[in-house]
């Protein structure tokens, strides 16, 4: 009667408990702070870069902007790393980029943060400033030194060596190993 049919396997059910039991150990007060954010990810002691970068991604996260991640934030993160679609990913690393929010991204604020990812993830087949003119030379179509959303978007989709070069360079899949790490798999 109006009733969903279930699939086995698709219930988010069991899932949603997964990561609430999870999130609650690793959170009890049920908000997690960036020292917390940190700790879960065991990103501690980064140089300088890398914490710019850890902070720019909680704080993207943290959709409130109180300065901590509650619940439903960490589940809106993991949907967009399990189940986004390229172009919500596309918006949240732009998102990531533009550092200073004004709705383009400069060369600067593109260096500093794949300077960050370097220091993070140790990707070196391209030095930061190769890459940033890379970008720009491939996808800045007014030539104006600033990428806006579309231009963003646009170009990457539009460009399959970049797409595969940006989704490699900004993976999220270490922060869901960690965040999945314990997960039972069922039969």
């Amino acid at each position: 009667m109006g009733a969903k049919e279930s699939v086995p396997g698709d219930d988010p059910i069991p899932e949603m408990h997964h990561y609430y039991t999870k999130f609650m150990r690793e959170c009890p007060s049920g908000q997690l702070s960036l020292h917390e954010f940190k700790k879960l990810l065991g990103l501690q002691g980064l140089d300088p870069q890398g914490d710019v970068y850890i902070k720019r991604v909680f704080d993207i996260f943290d959709l409130n902007q109180d300065g901590f991640i509650d619940f439903l934030e960490f589940i809106a993160a993991i949907n967009l790393v399990i189940r986004g679609k390229i172009d919500q990913k596309l918006k949240w690393y732009f998102k990531l980029y533009d550092a200073d929010g004004n709705g383009c991204i400069d060369k600067k604020e593109l260096l500093s943060i794949f300077s960050a990812i370097q220091a993070i993830n140790g990707y070196t087949n391209m030095s930061a400033e190769e890459f940033t003119n890379m970008i720009f030379q491939k996808i800045d179509v007014n030539n104006d030194g600033e990428l806006t959303l579309e231009e963003f978007i646009n170009g990457v989709e539009r460009d399959e060596d970049l797409m595969e070069l940006i989704t490699k360079s900004f993976d999220l899949s270490n922060v869901l190993k960690v965040i999945q790490s314990g997960r039972r798999h069922s039969v």
